[in-house]
């Protein structure tokens, strides 16, 4: 199992560090003069200086000699030289690392809290719940929470510092905006896979012993919890390296904003150690989480003892799913009927009327209509995406000695660091932010679906069709593909208001739909200026990409799932004492 995997990683990890490597000739600027007004805004770019800085970086040499050099540090711990700064990379990139580290830590304990706040009325009640607040939770943009945090706790209380990184007390909006979402998306994912499980027999059997609820909802957790831990690796991995919005609002010198920085200075060798470090760390913790998912079903996957619950999503009254969705097309067809692009300074920041329902922007151009012509670049591509990425992970899925490796790589670059490239290939745009996110936006799916197929093959259901002559053919598409399908594909929906947001923050960053383009992530940019004055040119992003999750859960609860057989066993590893 490692072999192939294994390879899988290092070729993916060779191709990436390559990629990085030649980010200043794919952009087509010239390395030379970034670097030299990086290091003085002032000095004129003459032919001499330009030449000294070529000669001093050697930049003549090409690329393929440069990443070779760099390579051949790296066994030493030689992480090479900033182009810039000209000191070490490899302090630079520890220091980096250890804030993004404790970061992550504190913004997945706000996510497990969280997502066990939103867990616990379901083992509470012993039934599921629709998921909608756990899927607007999720969808809230971290830099729009961030940037509200801030004013809110750090400018009008003035409770919190608003900027640095020189104590705990700093660490605690910025690991509340990045916490929030990520709380809300583990949550759902654990209350969406209860309710079947505390349907089971086992469960009901235990009751009747007079086992204690305490210890029936922990061998639920257990239960649930194995196809979801590389979940959770992978949060823990994108609050990493993807918090790059945010550590830029507080201005924390994470890794991911290391990263970013040294990338529009094009001081390569700081990219790349950057990157190198993120993917490390992407590949530990996808290891962690494996080990953590094998221990946690015991000897029943070597054994062939599983048995999946069924699924059985929590359905609302189809009015729900049939009201957001016409709140949210009314608007965007009211949208769709107004001038996205007419500016009227005398206009400017206007409160919400009958004129502009949803107030004005900076510019006096009305909200609602960019609102409605924004949807089309944003829920559009994102709804493409999603679909490529679930087709992607359920393919992948039946893969995973080979997609595990790629899956962990994926998932350790920060979509703002694959925006760059690809910006930096085919230049900034709502097509290159698309192809960045659908590069990385599979992995998850791909982990659930291949944990989901591995259980469904161990179970004692198809070892006995193997016995009685079923041929793989019939056991794939009529069980295994059914058994998987239904979960990965609401756990697609449940990430389409993600990979949305994860199209606006490319937007907030500048790598993504250029202005004056009604983007949902370039309103929610253009309006952080004057949240304080304006608020409704935040909120009507904010509020679409909510109702947008809301309308994804209530409609995912549809997709149906089959059970592959009767589930009458306890849990992989847990008995009654």
């Amino acid at each position: 199992m490692a072999g192939p995997a294994g390879a899988t990683r290092l070729i993916c990890l060779t191709a990436v560090t390559a990629a990085v490597g030649l980010l200043p000739w794919l952009s087509g600027r010239d390395p030379a003069l970034t670097v030299l007004r990086a290091r003085s805004a002032e000095q004129e770019p003459t032919r001499e200086a330009l030449d000294a800085v070529r000669r001093d970086l050697g930049l003549d040499a090409g690329p393929l000699a440069l990443l070779g050099e760099w390579a051949g540090g790296l066994p030493r711990g030689d992480l090479g030289t900033s182009w810039v700064s000209d000191t070490e990379v490899l302090p630079s990139v520890t220091a980096g690392l250890q804030v993004s580290l404790g970061l992550m830590a504190a913004a997945l304990g706000v996510a497990v809290l969280l997502a066990a706040a939103l867990v616990a009325p379901v083992l509470a009640r012993g039934r599921g719940s629709t998921g909608g607040l756990a899927a607007m939770l999720a969808a809230v943009p971290e830099f729009l929470l961030a940037t509200v945090a801030l004013l809110v706790c750090g400018v009008w209380l003035g409770w919190l510092p608003t900027s640095g990184w020189q104590g705990p007390q700093y660490m605690i909006l910025p690991a509340l905006a990045l916490g929030v979402p990520a709380g809300g998306l583990l949550g759902r994912l654990v209350a969406d896979a209860l309710p079947a499980v505390l349907d089971e027999r086992w469960v009901e059997l235990w009751r009747g012993a007079g086992v204690s609820r305490t210890r029936i909802s922990a061998a639920a957790l257990r239960r649930v919890l194995p196809p979801l831990v590389p979940q959770f690796g992978m949060a823990a991995v994108g609050l990493t390296g993807g918090a790059v919005a945010v550590e830029t609002v507080f201005a924390v010198p994470g890794i991911g904003r290391t990263a970013l920085g040294a990338a529009k200075s094009q001081d390569l060798p700081l990219l790349q150690g950057a990157v190198l470090a993120l993917l490390l760390l992407g590949l530990l913790t996808g290891a962690l989480a494996a080990l953590v998912r094998r221990r946690l079903l015991g000897p029943a996957l070597r054994d062939a003892g599983l048995a999946l619950p069924p699924a059985r999503p929590v359905r609302v009254h189809p009015a729900v799913p049939l009201t957001l969705f016409a709140v949210l097309a009314v608007t965007i067809g009211w949208g769709l009927l107004r001038d996205p692009y007419a500016v009227n300074t005398a206009a400017r920041l206007a409160a919400p009327s009958w004129a502009h329902p949803l107030g004005t922007d900076g510019l006096g151009r009305d909200v609602l209509a960019r609102l409605g012509h924004g949807a089309a670049s944003t829920v559009g591509t994102a709804a493409v995406v999603c679909l490529l990425s679930l087709t992607a992970g359920l393919a992948l899925g039946f893969l995973p000695r080979v997609a595990a490796g790629a899956a962990d790589i994926a998932n350790a670059l920060p979509p703002v660091i694959v925006g760059i490239l690809v910006a930096a290939a085919a230049g900034p745009g709502t097509g290159g932010a698309a192809l960045a996110v659908a590069l990385i936006s599979w992995p998850p799916l791909a982990a659930h679906a291949a944990a989901l197929t591995q259980e469904v093959r161990a179970s004692a259901f198809l070892t006995a069709q193997r016995a009685i002559g079923a041929t793989p053919w019939w056991i794939l598409t009529r069980h295994v593909l059914p058994s998987v399908a239904a979960p990965v594909a609401r756990h697609a929906l449940l990430r389409l208001p993600g990979i949305a947001l994860a199209l606006a923050s490319l937007g907030f960053l500048g790598l993504g739909a250029q202005p004056p383009a009604p983007e949902w992530g370039l309103l929610l940019d253009e309006s952080r200026a004057y949240v304080e004055r304006a608020p409704w040119a935040a909120l009507a992003p904010a509020v679409a990409l909510a109702l947008l999750a809301a309308l994804a859960v209530s409609g995912a609860a549809y997709a149906r799932g089959r059970r592959t057989a009767p589930v009458k066993e306890a849990p992989a590893g847990v008995r009654i004492r």
